[in-house]
């Protein structure tokens, strides 16, 4: 089975400057990494604001994995370590969404 990985992203300085940054960020680092199906990282549409629409989150990040073994490896790339450190002061707080698929 694939492994779906969604991470959301709530940012301390929500400015557009500070979105786009973590955006390039995530296609810098977390693209080049074996075993990605698919991958996508957006900013949240504020128009999209109905009752079910969690709005607590600025950035998501959704990468498809071969399997586990492809996303376990995804977690200990350098890469990933190094997109980590570099835009975690950013971060308010972060929420991760695993899931077999």
């Amino acid at each position: 089975m694939q492994l779906m990985h969604n991470v959301f992203f709530s940012l301390k300085d929500k400015s557009s400057d500070a979105v786009r940054q973590l955006l390039a960020a995530c296609k810098k680092y977390l693209t080049v990494q074996a075993g990605i199906v698919s991958f996508a990282a957006g900013a949240r549409d504020p128009g999209l604001n109905r009752e079910v629409n969690d709005q607590d989150w600025d950035v998501g990040l959704h990468v498809l994995f071969t399997d586990r073994a492809a996303h376990d490896a995804y977690q200990d790339d350098a890469t990933h370590h190094k997109f980590v450190d570099e835009m975690k002061p950013n971060w308010a707080k972060v929420r991760v969404f695993d899931s077999m698929v």
